[in-house]
């Protein structure tokens, strides 16, 4: 199974005014490093209903595995209502508990995560002892550990958070993210050296962070590197900075250099934001265009 980035987590349905959509921070990554031509596993669980058979049709249509989609009959497949009256920050009220709350380990699990190149996970998924549990056993087994921070207050706590970033590789948070870890240690996010001291004090072979319409910066190697954002007409944020994690990984896959990864990333991340909902079908061709497009009018 070469090559393989195995995400885990919340797989669910955001309810919108203008109505359902499939998401989840892990599920979105999935669909987003699929279309950018990465092999790639979805750990997750669904209840015995119909938003659960909904999900997995989804993932059959945009061409995904659901191997590894557990089906629970105790609780009901997730649910999140999104507020978005402010396009550029969505508010989340997350139901619990539900199925994506209650995913199971085994020996398959082991043996997938164990042999990928390359493992996903996120904050949410660990506010429930059972999946924790689960989460905490498969990081002993991964190669290499992504941790999208994720934080949803009041579904995180500083313990889990720190335990997840001292076992991880490489990590991408936003700049409100970012602000409230470094103050848990007395430091200012504002400081020129701040992502190398999170490196530095959780040992940390990358650090990225996303700064909304003004790009991301990456720590890695000793270097920090920094993008500008893509001008576009922003339908909504919803996704943006899922596609702009697939898009990273899918450069860090590739060997591009630290640069050429962050200004792929924001880019597919401005792309997603012209439309609604957070996995609209697009391509590395699309990506390109807009980079293209982007360089002709500077």
């Amino acid at each position: 199974m070469p090559n393989t980035i195995v995400c885990f987590g919340e797989t669910l349905w955001d309810v919108l005014p203008t109505g359902k959509q499939p998401g989840g921070a892990p599920f979105n990554v999935a669909i987003h490093l699929h279309q950018l031509g990465q092999s790639v596993e979805l750990i997750s669980r669904i209840g015995d209903d119909d938003l659960g058979k909904e999900l997995v049709d989804f993932l059959h249509e945009r061409g995904l595995h659901t191997n590894f989609m557990q089906q629970g009959h105790t609780h009901l497949t997730g649910v999140v209502k999104a507020n978005v009256d402010d396009r550029n920050e969505v508010v989340y009220k997350i139901v619990q508990p539900v199925a994506w709350d209650y995913i199971q380990y085994d020996e398959t699990l082991s043996d997938l995560v164990s042999e990928a190149d390359m493992f996903v996970f996120g904050s949410l998924a660990a506010r429930t002892p059972a999946t924790r549990e689960t989460l905490y056993r498969l990081l002993q087994q991964a190669k290499f550990k992504v941790f999208d921070v994720n934080m949803r207050p009041p579904h995180y706590t500083r313990e889990v958070v720190q335990y997840l970033l001292e076992h991880c590789d490489l990590v991408k948070m936003n700049h409100h993210e970012l602000a409230e870890i470094l103050a848990w240690f007395g430091k200012n996010a504002d400081d020129d050296s701040a992502l190398e001291w999170l490196a530095q004090r959780f040992g940390l072979q990358a650090v990225c962070v996303t700064l909304g319409a003004d790009g991301a910066q990456l720590w890695t190697k000793g270097q920090l590197y920094h993008s500008p954002g893509f001008s576009v007409e922003v339908k909504d944020t919803i996704g943006s900075g899922d596609a702009f994690l697939a898009a990273l990984l899918t450069g860090w896959q590739a060997g591009l250099a630290p640069e050429e990864c962050l200004r792929r990333a924001c880019a597919t991340g401005a792309l997603v934001a012209t439309y609604q909902g957070a996995t609209p079908v697009l391509s590395e061709a699309d990506v390109t265009q807009l980079l293209t497009q982007s360089t002709i009018n500077s």
